[in-house]
């Protein structure tokens, strides 16, 4: 069987992909174009080629392996049709995207960011302001690994952890899970909130004008999952008038952020450019992933991480 890389994961682990007995074609995702190579392919892994591949012309193709745990780049509907399989790095990115929440919650609290403006100016001034995360109630919207990791981090703070799913089932490092339905009330009791649920038709915009007003005045938000979960109209309003006291973002609804977005000027909101799942282990955790999938589908065995498509997740 070929199967076609768009990302050069290095000699040494390009060649366990050949001795598992597939012939490797690898061309660049930003290079990669349909012709008589490409389109014999009988695997892709890949994180988004798909405005390059004409999968139509892809007869072969029977799984799809991403790099990333977003599917959103991936046209659904049609290798539904085609019955091909989907899976996903889920859970490869967590552990760095864990630590990420917490150090954001921290800087918000700590005032990190007016601090280190305060040193660019060469100005002494002591902030009484600062607040302790200790005793906080923190809420994550969605319960899968990312949030996951985050809590377990959480774990000696001396935090309350509540989490809100699909049907309020128990998880890990949470004193409570609310379902999607109790989501108003969830929001209600949290002090932060950590927005960490996959990107699907039906939690675009979840957190519009009228969740956040379900929200505690005064409420701190973090962002790493998808920026079309937000209404980002509803988000600034929020934080001119101080319903959110701050926000650590690192997706947005367009990317890169527009230079004219009123996001870059707003103090209370911390800016990162999807940056969060980044460190010097996703490479070795995502082929990881890439490896075990594609030695399974060799000896066709259960493959892990495959996407209910249905779901969207």
């Amino acid at each position: 069987m070929k199967v076609l890389f768009t990302y050069d994961y290095g000699q040494e682990k390009m060649d366990r992909i050949r001795q598992l007995g597939y012939e490797l074609i690898y061309v660049h995702e930003n290079e990669v174009l349909m012709d008589a190579v490409t389109e014999d392919a009988d695997i892709l892994v890949c994180y988004n080629p798909f405005s390059r591949l004409d999968l139509r012309r892809m007869k072969q193709l029977k799984l799809i392996q991403l790099s990333s745990v977003g599917i959103d780049q991936v046209p659904l509907e049609y290798i539904q049709g085609r019955n091909i399989i989907l899976s996903n790095n889920r859970g490869g990115y967590s552990i760095p995207m864990g630590e990420w929440i917490v150090m954001k919650i921290l800087e918000m609290l700590k005032h990190s960011k007016e601090l280190y403006a305060q040193q660019q100016k060469k100005q002494w001034e002591i902030d009484t302001g600062l607040l302790e995360l200790y005793g906080k109630t923190v809420g994550f919207i969605g319960t899968g690994t990312i949030a996951h990791e985050a809590a377990k981090r959480l774990q000696g703070f001396g935090v309350t952890i509540v989490g809100v799913n699909t049907t309020g089932r128990n998880s890990g490092y949470f004193q409570r899970c609310y379902p999607m339905k109790a989501l108003d009330e969830a929001l209600g009791k949290c002090d932060v909130v950590v927005l960490a649920i996959p990107y699907t038709e039906n939690t675009h915009h979840l957190i519009n004008k009228k969740r956040i007003e379900a929200m505690q005045r005064g409420v701190y938000f973090v962002n790493v999952s998808r920026g079309s979960i937000v209404d980002q109209e509803a988000l600034v309003e929020a934080l001119q008038d101080g319903k959110i006291q701050a926000a650590a973002l690192d997706v947005f609804e367009e990317e890169p952020l527009p230079l004219g977005n009123l996001l870059w000027s707003l103090d209370n909101a911390i800016i990162t450019p999807h940056n969060s799942w980044i460190s010097e282990m996703r490479n070795e955790r995502r082929f990881r992933t890439i490896y075990e999938n594609l030695s399974r589908f060799q000896k066709g065995e259960l493959l892990i991480n495959v996407v209910d498509l249905k779901k969207g997740y």
